[in-house]
């Protein structure tokens, strides 16, 4: 919770918001957990559940849920242009391509993303967004970065940051939370764990993140491809699609005596620990 109070107190965002968003938060959690209540005593329910008076619970289910956010075309335009195999010379993506023609080509690549939606208005969307840059003496379009990171788009960038980490926590908690026949080996549902270690100095950290960097771009090309292929695979063959995928990888380096409450003494078995000793 400290981290989500840094990011609120340096944005300006109110104690008061913030328990309003939390307080619907435990309302919505608390249907979803009573989902077979009868309507007339779904408010009593999520009242002795949350602990909320049962006036509040009221006034939070009168309130229209938040619409979910859309995919964008034109981060899911340049994801493919990093990772499509037909788009890379000597295993890194061409950093610049015609606007229009055949294969390879900008024209084919957003056409291959979404033919209801022109090419130039994704090429315009890429440029505001600064993943690209279109030179029009040559009339070619140039690649300008390796990752999305929306600078100058706040909205979007809370909007990332939003996704991501409750994505990770989802995981998390529905690994503790549930047992299922889609169980792995190690008895978890969903991929989550960590490597951890500590007594590093500034210089090893920053001989780590390239690597670091690295290993992400290795995932990205290997398994993007393969899930374009899926999709174009489901969309072909007409079967039901419902489910969504997130992959992730996180990296944090900060001081030895900033540490998250509870975590000194944590037997997850899920984080692997990796200490060096100096003595």
């Amino acid at each position: 919770m400290v981290p989500l109070a840094q990011l609120a107190v340096a944005h300006g965002l109110r104690f008061g918001e913030l328990d309003e968003l939390l307080r619907s938060a435990f309302v919505e959690a608390a249907r979803d957990a009573h989902a077979d209540v009868l309507p007339h005593r779904a408010v009593s329910r999520v009242s002795a559940t949350t602990g909320l008076n049962r006036r509040e619970v009221a006034r939070l289910m009168r309130m229209d849920s938040p619409e979910p956010a859309g995919r964008s075309l034109a981060t899911e335009l340049f994801t493919r242009w990093l990772s499509d195999p037909a788009l890379r010379l000597c295993g890194s993506p061409r950093r610049f391509l015609a606007r229009q023609g055949p294969a390879p080509s900008f024209e084919s690549l957003a056409q291959s993303v979404t033919k209801d939606v022109h090419p130039r208005t994704l090429l315009e969307e890429m440029c505001r967004l600064g993943l690209a840059k279109f030179d029009d003496k040559l009339d070619v379009v140039l690649l300008q970065r390796d990752a999305f990171l929306p600078t100058g788009d706040e909205k979007r960038m809370f909007g990332i940051v939003g996704s991501n980490v409750a994505d990770h926590l989802r995981a998390a908690v529905d690994n503790v939370l549930h047992e299922s026949p889609d169980e792995d080996a190690a008895g978890t549902r969903h991929l989550e764990q960590a490597l951890f270690a500590d007594e590093l100095s500034p210089e090893s950290i920053g001989r780590m993140r390239p690597l670091i960097k690295q290993q992400w771009q290795s995932v990205l090309k290997e398994l993007a491809p393969v899930v374009q292929k899926l999709i174009d695979e489901d969309e072909a063959r007409g079967r039901q699609r419902k489910q969504r995928l997130r992959v992730g990888m996180y990296a944090f380096n900060g001081p030895m005596d900033v540490v998250p409450r509870g975590a000194a003494n944590s037997d997850q078995a899920d984080i692997e620990s990796v200490r060096r000793r100096t003595k």
